[in-house]
């Protein structure tokens, strides 16, 4: 495939091959609206390029049939990520810990922790540990505080990034999720709840948006 000014052309797509330069990290694919030829070449091209592969939202169906085509690429089901990356040298040392209110919002969580994983982070994840039962936080504060950076994942009223930034000096990484009833309006009272927070030092991702937090804090522990 032809390859100018740092993208490579494959007449549907442009694969951006100068993108770990710039940010640290390959260009990373978003699945959905991609039909799975499509990844197929997309993948074989970025990993013909020595790039890290990270496929974002991928269904179990299209990761079946890239596993043909590519043996050595991983899986996480709750992610719903897959991928395949080089040996990596200077990894950061800094710790990030994902935390989340509660087991609802794990996919989202593992989504978040296996992109800091993917990109080389020394990951925690501590679960379950919403403000219903805050005693359950208090028991977990010895390795959250240890944490360079910190993802909170919650749903409902989205109030655990808030009282996490209250105890620690780490900045935060907040992600609102769809979880909760009906005037959580698929995660937006999370999301305002998170945006509106009296704690410094809280940054808000899109409702859902793992990937997102996971690659935010990556750039933060790096």
């Amino acid at each position: 495939m032809p390859k100018a000014r740092g993208f490579c052309e494959l007449g549907f797509a442009k694969i951006d091959t100068d993108r770990k330069k710039r940010r640290g990290f390959s260009e990373v694919v978003y699945c959905p609206g991609k039909t799975r030829e499509h990844l197929e070449k997309i993948a074989r091209q970025l990993i013909k390029s020595k790039q890290d592969l990270l496929l974002t939202k991928l269904d179990e169906g299209k990761f079946t049939y890239l596993k043909k085509a590519f043996p050595g690429l991983r899986y996480n089901p709750q992610a719903k990520l897959a991928y395949l990356v080089r040996q990596r040298k200077n990894l950061p040392k800094g710790l990030a810990v994902v935390v989340t209110a509660g087991t609802s919002d794990i996919p989202v969580a593992e989504e978040a922790a296996v992109t800091l994983e993917v990109m080389g982070n020394r990951t925690r994840r501590v679960y379950d540990v919403g403000v219903a039962g805050v005693h359950r936080l208090m028991k977990s504060m010895a390795v959250i505080r240890k944490a360079k950076v910190i993802v909170v994942v919650a749903g409902m009223e989205g109030a655990l990034a808030s009282l996490v930034s209250g105890l620690v000096s780490s900045p935060i990484v907040a992600v609102p999720t769809s979880c909760g009833y009906g005037a959580s309006f698929k995660g937006l009272a999370a999301l305002l709840a998170m945006l509106n927070s009296c704690s410094p030092g809280v940054a808000v991702v899109n409702i859902d948006n793992g990937f997102g937090a996971g690659y935010f804090a990556s750039l933060i522990n790096k």
